[in-house]
């Protein structure tokens, strides 16, 4: 597949600063999930505004630097900060984690975020891999190109799955649900997202898992429930909460991350 002159651009930037060429693994950090970086060994950290073609962050939790280094032997690269449509950027431009680090021939894209529970099931905390996706009315692709396969993960999920169990880690699997965004959902909008199959609702990773899909890496998404979405839960939603939980599930994410660069 071919990838646009400015992420070709940003790779030969990053090169000359004394990159590898190649990685292993890539991992895309969602919000207040940032600290997994300082599991890297000789780690390497260079901000967004460096590599050409990036933007600025700026919805809190997402720092806005890309860091390289070694989670055992395998070369790995960190993103620290997305960014989102709902910030007013294009789908194209949400996607460049996942096209650099195509460039830099990574095998496999983790992908993470902050998600709103729909399953009734589902508890504040719990970390769910995602084996599906629902996106309503959103193109993704290249030039806004729709991508015309639906999302296909069952291999990675089952080996994800076990390597959790191997660590005895709880895990969910569930359908992630993809919403624009900027505001959260209404108590409506949630009663028909659980009517369609949605498992946990986002304003992220569907474009990145669909275009890591695209590029044909292999991905892994895993969604950190840390609220329960409108009319699950009587509490109002509050990006404070949402940093609060994810602090407190950090490092169980940090270890299952680092096992499946290490094991995939």
């Amino acid at each position: 597949m071919s990838l646009p002159d400015t992420i070709l651009d940003a790779h030969a930037r990053l090169c000359k600063l004394g990159l590898n060429e190649t990685v292993d693994a890539a991992v895309i950090l969602g919000s207040g999930l940032g600290g997994f970086e300082q599991r890297l060994t000789d780690r390497m950290t260079i901000s967004y505004d460096q590599i050409p073609g990036f933007p600025a962050t700026t919805v809190p939790g997402h720092e806005g630097a890309l860091h390289f280094g070694l989670i055992g032997s395998q070369k790995t690269m960190v993103f620290s900060g997305r960014f989102h449509h709902y910030e007013g950027h294009p789908f194209e431009r949400t996607v460049i984690p996942v096209q650099l680090a195509s460039a830099f021939r990574a095998k496999t894209l983790f992908v993470s975020n902050a998600a709103g529970g729909i399953n009734y099931r589902f508890r504040i905390g719990d970390l769910m891999l995602i084996d599906d996706l629902i996106s309503l009315g959103v193109r993704y692709g290249t030039n806004n190109q729709p991508v015309l396969s639906g999302y296909q993960n069952d291999a990675m999920v089952r080996r994800a799955t076990e390597i959790a169990t191997e660590l005895g880690l709880h895990l969910v699997r569930g359908t992630y649900i993809y919403a624009k965004g900027p505001s959260y959902e209404t108590k409506a909008e949630i009663r028909a997202f659980r009517t369609l199959g949605g498992d946990a609702v986002g304003m992220s990773t569907a474009p990145e898992l669909l275009e890591a899909q695209r590029l044909g890496m292999q991905s892994v998404g895993i969604s950190l429930i840390t609220n329960m979405a409108a009319g699950v839960s009587p509490n109002k939603l509050a990006h404070e909460e949402i940093k609060e939980v994810a602090a407190k599930r950090a490092k169980d994410f940090a270890r299952l991350v680092k096992t499946l660069i290490q094991k995939i």
